[in-house]
């Protein structure tokens, strides 16, 4: 049986690749988590203002996670976007 070697700086320039993305996904997670715990901070700035009326507070808590939300996935977003460019270059 015959096995074909794979070149040994292509494995390399993989395995860098694949370190690259982990870092990348470090990165946005430590960012991600930071905005988490800012808009969260924020909610409860406002809870403990709580100068709304019952109904206007829910509707504002609904705004935050909705801000929550897209704070927290935008450093993936924008790592996967760069990271993906970068692999496309080398190709």
């Amino acid at each position: 049986m015959q096995t074909k070697r794979i070149p040994q700086n292509r494995v390399r320039h993989k395995v860098n690749n694949l370190l690259i993305a982990e870092m990348f996904l470090l990165q946005a997670t430590i960012e991600s988590a930071a905005a988490i715990g800012d808009r969260f901070n924020e909610m409860g700035r406002h809870a403990k203002a709580g100068k709304d009326s019952h109904r206007r507070s829910w509707e504002s808590i609904y705004d935050a996670l909705q801000r929550i939300a897209d704070v927290a996935v935008e450093p993936y977003t924008s790592h996967y976007r760069y990271y993906r460019d970068v692999i496309n270059d080398d190709n």
